[in-house]
């Protein structure tokens, strides 16, 4: 059997009745578009992170793109970001009309290095964006003294982090606003695209269900300021629902499979051997993706093939190296932790319902291996 990095069939089997009854439940409701389970799971979704307001929208990007919209960012602005994430976040900046400006990263945890943070403000800065990659946060508290000294805004990117603490805060709860994909690989994930930012501002919250809905506020068909088409469908809002109570039981499960990777792998780490994953200090990791690194990682990958075993690299192109990017001015060297890192990295299978067979055919497939570099 393939084993790949994701799969959500077993999953979806555990909780076919729920899934297929949350579907039912919106089909026969009467209201397809911004309905109750919308409104019900924008509630719940909200009072998890103990926050005033929760606004669904259509995708994780969005949710960045609209965050930051709501937060004034626009035309003319620098976000400060990095260039290791998933490129959908460089992209919302760049769709609010808005300049990334990357810092680099830690060699150890792969996040933001904050402290390269304050000397890339510029009289354009008008928010940070830190990434709560793979899994655990950023170091928040001087990221936020960061910007009140300088009167930024922060957007907390928490894709990859549902369910995460920083010194017992969740992600998502430690700037002005947060944003959130719901797409299906996600620790919290739907059956498709959907996304959402939490905020306790009522601006901010006004301004996202503004833009949400095309620019509309108060009056339907009357444009208020020119906004979006980006709504949370009903169906997967439903599912969502459904799926929330039971996001620390997901968190769970992938905690004990980090466990068992640490496990059956740590002899094998070491200077130019093996790298697992590093906790940082104050987090709880959720192991959204479960990052390694190997100087001859391309070798591994390859050979893993034979043992019938596809591993993902999350991600082998910095955002800044991308063509598309190009107009940002980056060379190659400008970001050396992030260039390096990104030519060593994989990821090993990580979701909820990997089998404790497939995890050990994994773990026995990658020590062969290794040992016979």
């Amino acid at each position: 059997m393939t084993t790949r990095v994701w799969s959500y069939l077993a999953e979806y089997e555990n909780e076919k009745e729920s899934i297929l009854d949350a579907v039912r439940t919106v089909f026969e409701s009467g209201q397809l578009v911004l309905g109750r389970s919308v409104r019900e799971f924008e509630r719940e979704y909200a009072d998890y992170h103990g926050v005033r307001y929760c606004v669904g929208v259509d995708n994780g990007t969005n949710a960045v793109q609209l965050g930051l919209e709501a937060l004034g960012v626009g035309a003319g602005d620098e976000v400060i970001t990095v260039s290791n994430t998933a490129a959908p976040t460089v992209v919302a900046i760049n769709g609010a009309g808005a300049t990334p400006v990357f810092v680099d990263i830690h060699e150890s945890d792969y996040l933001m290095d904050v402290a390269q943070v304050e000397a890339r403000i510029t009289t354009r800065t008008k928010a940070l964006l830190p990434v709560h990659l793979y899994g655990q946060c950023v170091d928040m508290e001087p990221l936020r003294h960061i910007a009140d000294k300088h009167g930024l805004a922060v957007l907390e990117d928490c894709a990859q982090a549902h369910g995460a603490r920083h010194h017992g805060e969740l992600a998502g709860t430690m700037g002005d606003a947060a944003a959130f994909s719901f797409y299906p690989t996600k620790v919290l994930g739907a059956y498709g695209d959907g996304g959402a930012v939490i905020t306790s501002d009522d601006d901010v919250d006004k301004n996202l269900r503004r833009l949400r809905y095309y620019g509309m506020q108060d009056v339907y068909y009357v444009v208020k300021t020119p906004g979006h088409n980006s709504r949370l469908d009903e169906v997967h809002a439903e599912i969502l629902r459904r799926k929330l109570p039971r996001l620390d039981g997901y968190v769970a499960a992938r905690r004990e499979i980090a466990r068992r990777y640490a496990e059956g792998l740590g002899d094998l780490t070491g200077p130019g051997k093996l790298v697992l994953p590093a906790l940082s200090a104050g987090n709880d990791h959720v192991y959204y993706v479960y990052v390694v690194r190997h100087p001859e990682r391309d070798t591994i990958i390859e050979r893993l093939k034979s043992y019938d075993i596809h591993l993902n690299i999350s991600y082998p192109w910095p955002v800044h190296t991308m063509t598309g990017f190009a107009y940002l001015g980056y060379s190659a060297g400008d970001l050396p932790v992030t260039e390096r890192l990104a030519e060593e990295i994989f990821s090993l299978p990580m979701y909820p319902s990997l089998a404790h067979d497939e995890q050990d055919k994994v773990i026995s497939a990658l020590r062969d291996v290794l040992t016979t570099l």
